[in-house]
């Protein structure tokens, strides 16, 4: 008799210290620190840098918008660019990436339009554009359902023998939920081309890393579940793309699942609900806001003689334009039908919700015939 104790592929754990290809400085390094792994060609560095600057200034413009009230809320990804733009311009268009409610700066960059991306912010619409044409879900508000969808939607395109690959984000305190354990089991044992980016800023609303997990890092998370992790330093768009468009390559090889832990801080609140005063220090931003994305980025393409006055001046105006449109797009009163709640629930309605449709729309007519009071 033979006991099956044979060891299965052995996974190494991710590094100790965050993967890197620039330091805060912006000087490019070598060595262990950067896992192997190579600084992106100038022509991609300049595009990621100017991204994140057109995405900041959106974000901002955002933030502005909604201490106005003319959005209901708005979680600011201000000092997370490099993370979600880092690892959403290393799928190709034809891929699905599935987002929570934190990453509409990963949507501008896949091409969606500022007032389609905020419609939901408003109160509008459930989700403000074409999933299919972009290729891109809706913006998860649940914790980790997203998850689910990424690798279902991945095991569907292996077994069509399509070549797609599913890229999905989640938050530090997602990978305390349930749907992100499932996920990440059903993508290694079925071995689904998905990529697991988790945006670690350090707090799930108010609640700190090391009060919801014990794992050294959430990277090392990976290796119980018989997948690579890497741990990378979030605020390193270099890096973030590099290791990510790695792990997309693999997947779409057949590879299986990458689990990546991009290290990284949230500057503003959780929303505009939220006062962050009440639970971390001010010189803890601070010290953040020293190790700004762009700013290191920047650093680099300015003594590589890549990022020179006149584009920057050229990358700042589409910038200002794109926050001019934001605010112009958010002035305009939108035309709502409120029958529309009732569209697209299900593909065969069912008698009880035609009810109440019914009722809605006798009560509106009722309304429009007595004058609205």
């Amino acid at each position: 008799m033979s006991l099956n104790v044979e060891p299965g592929t052995l996974r190494a754990l991710p590094s100790e210290k965050p993967l890197r290809l620039l330091d805060n400085a912006g000087h490019a390094l070598e060595g262990e620190v950067t896992g192997g792994f190579e600084l992106p060609d100038a022509d991609t560095l300049l595009e990621l840098y100017r991204r994140m600057v057109v995405a900041r200034r959106f974000d901002v413009q955002v933030t502005a918008l909604t201490r106005q009230g003319r959005l209901a809320t708005y979680p600011s990804a201000l000092g997370e660019e490099a993370c979600e733009i880092g690892a959403v311009s290393a799928i190709r268009p034809e891929d699905w990436f599935f987002p929570t409610y934190r990453d509409s700066v990963a949507l501008l960059t896949r091409g969606i339009r500022p007032a389609d991306i905020l419609a939901s912010f408003r109160g509008e619409w459930h989700n403000g554009y074409d999933q299919r044409e972009h290729r891109t879900a809706a913006q998860a508000t649940p914790l980790a359902t997203q998850t689910l969808h990424a690798v279902g939607l991945a095991h569907a395109a292996r077994l069509r023998g399509e070549p797609i690959v599913a890229l999905t984000f989640l938050g530090d305190g997602a990978t305390s939920e349930g749907d992100a354990h499932e996920a990440f089991n059903f993508g290694a044992v079925w071995q689904t081309p998905t990529v697991f980016v988790v945006l670690n800023n350090q707090y799930a609303i108010s609640v700190p890393l090391e009060r919801q997990t014990n794992a050294a890092t959430l990277a090392d998370k990976a290796v119980g579940y018989g997948m690579p992790g890497y741990f990378v330093d979030g605020n390193d768009v270099a890096a973030m793309y590099a290791v990510t468009k790695a792990a997309v390559e693999r997947a779409r090889t057949g590879g299986g699942p990458t689990l990546i832990e991009g290290f990284t801080y949230r500057i503003e609140a959780h929303t505009n609900s939220d006062d962050p005063s009440r639970y971390r220090d001010q010189r803890e931003v601070e010290h953040w806001r020293r190790r700004d994305p762009i700013e290191r980025l920047e650093k680099y393409l300015v003594s590589e003689g890549v990022l020179t006055e006149s584009i920057r001046e050229e990358i700042a105006a589409a910038a200002e334009a794109l926050a001019a449109a934001t605010r112009e797009a958010m002035n305009e009163e939108a035309e709502l039908d409120p029958l529309e709640l009732f569209d697209h629930v299900y593909a065969a309605e069912r008698p009880a919700l035609r009810e109440q449709r019914d009722a809605l729309a006798a009560e509106l007519a009722a309304r429009s015939e007595g004058g609205e009071r």
